[in-house]
């Protein structure tokens, strides 16, 4: 009734700008999920949401109709959305970038999809959809724990190549089991961000040796205009300044 209620609320908020709102650990699922979407569709005036949903039992479906609710906030152009540690997967995901692309105004996105099951066509679906969000500047992208592996890295890295106004990047690639050709697939595409002056890239816990690491530092060579970068690696981290 709480998270229905609320929802029912922000319905006729309809001249809301800014919206912060914390369901994080609620036991909310689908249905309620989709509640609340509904409500959200009719924000359309919204420029700047924050909202966190982690630790919920939200799957496919419920991530699919908050994706399609996002998609009529056209004017946004900042959104932190936390839906780590649910129980969505590629079909939730596939959806949820699909809707981002109608947000033509999307300058700043951070996006936790951390501890959910999204897989390789998940994090390429994902990928491919971000690469039509051709105004973004600012991406920071959470999928700890997925399972996207090489074919999800290279995917992922491949789209994202065609987001050629991000200056400030963060991928969280922590527990995916990428090896060699998957990081080498994701240094080459990071190779194309000639505008990227801030790079935050942890790719602890995956399953590359030597050879993808190489591949990795031969490609963010060409990162010329690159000023700041945290680099993680298995156990160790380099922050390197001034390169």
């Amino acid at each position: 009734m709480g998270a229905s209620g609320l929802a029912s609320a922000l319905a006729n908020c309809i001249n809301l700008s800014n919206l912060t709102l914390n369901l994080f650990q609620n036991k909310i699922g689908d249905e309620v999920t989709l509640g609340l979407s509904s409500a959200l569709a009719n924000c359309i005036n919204l420029s700047n949401l924050t909202l966190d949903l982690s630790y919920n039992k939200i799957g496919n479906e419920g991530t699919s109709g908050l994706g399609s609710a996002l998609a009529n906030c056209t004017n946004l152009s900042n959104l932190t959305l936390d839906l780590s540690n649910n129980s969505f997967g590629a079909i939730g995901t596939s959806s949820l970038g699909s809707a981002l692309v109608n947000c033509i105004n999307l300058s700043n996105l951070t996006l936790d999809l951390s501890n959910n099951s999204i897989g390789a066509m998940g994090a390429s679906d994902l990928g491919s959809a971000l690469a039509n969000c051709i105004n973004l500047s600012n991406l920071t992208l959470n999928l700890y724990d997925n399972y996207i592996g090489d074919v999800g890295a290279q995917g992922l890295g491949s789209a994202l190549a065609n987001c050629i106004n991000i200056s400030n990047l963060a991928l969280y690639l922590v527990y995916n089991y990428i090896g060699d050709k998957g990081l080498s697939g994701l240094g080459s595409a990071l190779a194309n961000f000639i505008d990227l002056s801030n790079l935050t890239l942890d790719l602890g816990y995956n399953k590359f040796g030597a050879m993808g690491a190489s591949g990795l530092g031969s490609a963010l060579a060409d990162c010329i205009n690159l000023s700041n970068l945290t680099l993680r690696l298995m156990y160790k981290q380099f922050i390197c300044f001034g390169l």
